[in-house]
């Protein structure tokens, strides 16, 4: 899928941004090329910055097209690499480390589509403290059996909670199947605590709908279920942002939108080229997550009152190295007696 035209320069937040060959496709189903992608970005502006800003973002790219080769950057090259480009310094799961790249304007985030970005995955920290997230993701995930009007039937369920708790959910399409709501939390809590927060609401509402809601990590006990991937707050695990693109066929995006719309979405709708119409029409339903980050105290006070209870930690993703309290990592199917 080569590109034949040649390479312009694009006045992006006062800098000249290169894009290469922007007529090759990238998404062949509906057509959009790389200037499409490039454009794209470039009208959500207002909308992705607010999702990006500060944050270390691992890239995911496709360099010829969403049906070519993908790989995750975790890493900005240290050379080829304009001199206003910033990064962050994270620490992985390993301990080993790397700089990411951290936008500061939207020149940051045309400079990624330019070098074959689709979809945009940063991480729930502000670059002024990479070790305490500022943003709790709930990533409602529909299992087989279920679908889409599910999730959606589990995120009401969720802010039905939320409102208990007197905080604000702010929910966004994942661009496929599921439901993504983000809290703005206070950066005062490790990565270890927001993730035990999160298993504490998780099982919150797995108590409250049993019959639509799961925790169980291993997939074979999840059954025709909405699981709630609470590893998605463990450290170096990203949800693709609100406002990115997703890689498939459709070219969907993962969009905010309000809670009285959600049950009537439809995410195949909400794609490249109806977003940007949307967001000049509506204005960003995310406009006021910064407005009042919230003291995740109680959701820890009903982790304490879980592990009282005798329900302690959950298995970590695979990557992992094993955390103190955690069970042990065995598929409950193939697990001995004695690792039962």
């Amino acid at each position: 899928m080569g590109g034949t035209s040649k390479a312009v320069e694009v006045e992006v937040a006062g800098r000249a941004v290169r894009l290469s060959s922007p007529d090759r496709v990238i998404y062949p189903g509906p057509g959009f090329t790389k200037a499409d992608v490039f454009h794209y970005y470039l009208a959500v502006g207002d909308g992705i910055m607010r999702a990006l800003r500060r944050r270390p973002t691992t890239l995911q790219r496709f360099p010829d097209g969403v049906e070519g080769e993908m790989f995750f950057q975790k890493r900005v090259p240290s050379r080829g690499v304009p001199p206003w480009v910033e990064t962050a310094r994270i620490e992985f799961p390993s301990g080993r480390g790397a700089d990411e790249l951290c936008p500061a304007d939207l020149a940051h985030v045309a400079w990624a589509a330019q070098m074959g970005t689709i979809v945009f995955h940063p991480w729930p920290v502000r670059s002024a403290d990479v070790d305490r997230p500022d943003e709790l993701r709930i990533d409602l995930d529909p299992q087989p059996g279920t679908d889409f009007a599910d999730a959606v039937t589990a995120a009401g369920e969720l802010r039905a909670l939320l409102d208990e708790l007197g905080v604000t959910g702010w929910p966004k399409t994942s661009g496929g199947r599921g439901v993504h709501v983000y809290l703005r939390i206070a950066p005062r809590w490790t990565f270890t605590e927001v993730r035990r927060a999160t298993i504490a609401l998780a099982r919150e509402l797995e108590r409250r709908r049993p019959d639509l809601i799961t925790t169980a990590w291993w997939k074979e006990q999840r059954g025709a279920h909405v699981f709630v991937d609470y590893n998605q707050m463990a450290r170096d695990r990203t949800i693709a942002c609100a406002y990115s693109l997703r890689a498939n066929a459709r070219a969907t995006v993962s969009t905010p939108v309000e809670w009285d719309e959600l049950p009537d979405v439809d995410p195949d709708d909400l794609h490249l080229g109806s977003v940007p119409a949307r967001l000049a029409e509506r204005g960003d339903p995310h406009a006021g997550i910064d407005d009042d980050p919230w003291d995740i105290t109680p959701l820890l006070d009903w982790a304490d009152r879980d592990d009282a209870a005798g329900s302690g930690d959950l298995p970590y993703p695979p990557d992992h190295p094993k955390m103190p309290g955690e069970p042990k990592r065995v598929q409950p199917s193939r697990a001995r007696p004695e690792n039962a």
